[in-house]
């Protein structure tokens, strides 16, 4: 008769990795939804600001999270913010850009 004694205990052990794994995929796609809705919404404040001659940089810092401020790029109401890493203060190559645009009506 084989004995199975600590088999759960053992399959558990090797699904930790690939859990683990998932789990930081899954993080990683909300950092890249977050950014992305932090984009639009610091494009939207930066073109207002530009619209009513107020300083558009300025303007988008303003509603940027501090974690999500360094790499900010403004240029009216075009943002562009890097996607941060998992780990706090990492950083990749991939940004993501948003643009708005307000006319004034008259």
């Amino acid at each position: 008769m084989l004995r199975e004694d600590g088999q759960a205990t053992v399959e558990l052990l090797g699904a930790i990795p690939a859990l683990l794994v998932a789990g930081l995929v899954v993080w990683q796609l909300i950092l890249v939804g977050h950014t992305a809705w932090v984009s639009a919404h610091a494009a939207r404040v930066a073109a207002r600001a530009e619209l009513v001659g107020e300083d558009a940089t300025a303007a988008a810092r303003s509603v940027v999270p501090t974690a999500l401020e360094r790499g900010l790029e403004v240029e009216g109401g075009h943002v562009r913010l890097p996607v941060p890493i998992v780990h706090h203060g990492w950083r990749t190559a991939l940004k993501i850009s948003a643009h708005s645009s307000l006319e004034a009506r008259q």
